[in-house]
């Protein structure tokens, strides 16, 4: 019993550091792994310069950063080719394409499943000695849960983010039409918004300005961005925007137009969550509300009548 606590043990303490690194060192060494690629020695001093930069490296860098690759190329051989795409999609979706990769995402997911199946085994076979029949079940059960719980964590940041996204689209727009009005174009309506606000939204429209900048028709930005925020107000939006600029039509009516819609869709929504209240609160009512006034209401009543009973009796 003591093996099976040090070895689940562990391998908790393994999965807990892969993610820290994962999550918190590896990005930052991407982005130096990039930069040194870019400057390409050219002489032999800059070879040595270069090999001496490379040596240079922390512990974390030169060691356990390539061993926990290695274990993700690894493990990824073992996970379907389609689930790659799909987990980049929703990895997009939550906002954190630059920050978590798809490889270490699924590694992360097969190490919870088989830390569950660990602990399962562990408490169903040598704690409580179940039949196998059962124990199979339980452990087969367990390893399913262990691996949709961190595809259940993405899904709750994407909605999360969603949410976000729509509660604060109406107030981008509006800034946006007060710019426009003013003066402004809406590339630079768009830049003094993203300078002025944060969130996911702002974020979203960073990259956008970002990738115009970087020669990208303002068309095809703007569409990439409705398809990562993947929401029906985004899109309705942006394809108002598009068709305007296509057509040639008022920049500043068509914002003023979009916005009073983003509103009344906004009102639309806060009624229709309003009146879903009722049904959301019948059970918490039937569940711990009603148990208590049965008790504070029957209660005394059978309490008076046993008492009465018992009189009568005598």
């Amino acid at each position: 019993m003591a093996l099976w606590i040090a070895l689940a043990s562990g391998f908790l303490l393994f999965l807990f550091f892969y993610f820290f690194v994962i999550t918190k060192i590896a990005p930052k060494t991407q982005v130096k792994e990039r930069v040194q690629r870019l400057r390409r020695p050219s002489s032999l001093d800059e070879q040595v310069r270069f090999e001496s930069e490379s040596l240079d490296k922390s512990f974390t860098e030169r060691i356990v950063l390539p061993f926990f690759h290695s274990i993700e190329e690894k493990i990824i051989q073992l996970a379907p080719s389609r689930i790659s795409e799909v987990l980049a999609e929703r990895i997009m979706r939550a906002g954190k394409q630059h920050i978590w990769s798809v490889n270490a995402f699924v590694c992360f997911a097969m190490l919870s499943s088989v830390s569950f199946m660990v602990v399962t085994v562990f408490f169903t076979f040598y704690v409580n000695h179940m039949v196998f029949i059962q124990g199979f079940a339980i452990t087969i059960a367990a390893m399913v849960i262990g691996g949709a719980l961190p595809i259940v964590f993405l899904d709750s940041l994407i909605a999360k983010r969603r949410k976000m996204i729509l509660r604060q689209l109406p107030e981008v727009l509006d800034l946006l039409c007060v710019s426009v009005q003013a003066g402004l174009s809406f590339d630079g309506s768009m830049t003094k918004v993203a300078d002025k606000m944060k969130g996911p939204l702002i974020d979203e429209c960073s990259k956008m300005l970002r990738d115009v900048r970087m020669g990208m028709t303002r068309r095809v930005a703007l569409t990439n961005m409705a398809e990562r925020c993947n929401i029906q107000e985004m899109h309705l939006f942006i394809a108002a925007v598009v068709q305007s600029d296509r057509l040639g039509v008022s920049m500043s009516k068509t914002l003023v137009v979009q916005s009073e819609n983003m509103r009344e869709r906004r009102r639309q929504t806060i009624k229709e969550e309003a009146m879903k209240a009722p049904v959301k609160m019948l059970l918490p009512l039937v569940m711990f509300i009603f148990p208590a006034l049965f008790v504070v209401v029957l209660v005394p009543i059978l309490l008076s009548l046993v008492k009465n009973l018992g009189t009568l009796g005598k």
